[in-house]
């Protein structure tokens, strides 16, 4: 197994990445046949609205993925995609028919029943929520995305990628098999922490150049790389780097912001191949 952690520890006065958080209104999720999978499907998109209880806890089910968009509303909205397949069209819609969408007190997950071979289920997840809300969120075969939120961020994936957008607070997760993507904006991290970690893939961090940080990196199989210039001193060991950018941070590992690494682009910080 390869695997990369890079940690970032960013502290100081903050360009607030909640005044630059955008008011998400677009609904992109949508039913199409793009797939990969030929078998008969059936395809549908339910909407469920209700008061903000100020805490989602969202379980998306063996396989389907979750994203949750921050906007100015008070209230939430819950987008849900159920899709089902089976050896007809007319036995897929059956299945999809059983299949039920929870939301009751910001508990969102559904149900259905057990398929047998050739037929199966799965639902996806497209949420708007107040920009200040705590999130938890799991998906085992799906990916995740959260952004413009700020809160007490909580993440788990199995099999899936990881996209954080503009957010802030208190932020945790990791992805055993899926890459990490992160945009972060301000002048430094607006909040207690950013920790997250992958086991079999990559990560980018991207930046402005205006971006204060203290960055600790390490990779155990692959190199490590940094479009932002890094002068090191002391005990320098194989693969492990320990720098700032910008104007820097405090080195504490309680306010860290923990990333496995991988590759990057201009304005990005982290290692090379795993």
């Amino acid at each position: 197994m390869k695997s990369a952690f890079t940690y970032l520890m960013m502290v100081g006065l903050a360009a607030s990445a909640f005044a630059q958080m955008q008011d998400n209104r677009d609904k992109k999720m949508a039913c199409n046949n793009n797939n990969g999978n030929d078998r008969p499907r059936s395809c549908s998109i339910t909407e469920q609205t209700f008061a903000s209880p100020g805490r989602l806890n969202i379980d998306a089910g063996q396989n389907g993925g979750a994203t949750v968009k921050g906007w100015l509303r008070n209230d939430v909205l819950v987008r849900a995609k159920v899709e089902a397949w089976a050896d007809t069209e007319s036995e897929a819609s059956l299945l999809a028919g059983q299949v039920h969408v929870n939301t009751s007190g910001g508990q969102i997950n559904a149900t259905g029943p057990s398929s047998p071979d050739h037929s199966g289920w799965s639902v996806s997840y497209e949420i708007f929520a107040p920009q200040t809300t705590d999130v938890n969120m799991k998906t085992h075969n799906g990916g995740i995305t959260i952004s413009d939120v700020r809160g007490r961020l909580e993440f788990s994936a199995t099999n899936g990628g990881v996209h954080l957008a503009r957010i802030a607070g208190d932020v945790s997760g990791s992805t055993v098999n899926g890459g990490l993507h992160i945009e972060l904006v301000g002048n430094s991290w607006d909040g207690r922490q950013l920790d997250a970690t992958t086991q079999n893939g990559g990560v980018t961090i991207m930046m402005p150049q205006s971006y204060s940080a203290h960055i600790q990196t390490a990779t155990v199989n692959g190199g490590i790389q940094s479009d932002f210039p890094v002068q090191v001193s002391g005990n320098i060991k194989p693969r492990n780097l320990d720098f700032n950018v910008g104007g820097g941070g405090v080195d504490r590992r309680r306010g860290s912001v923990r990333r496995a690494a991988r590759g990057g682009s201009s304005g990005t910080a982290g290692a090379g191949s795993i």
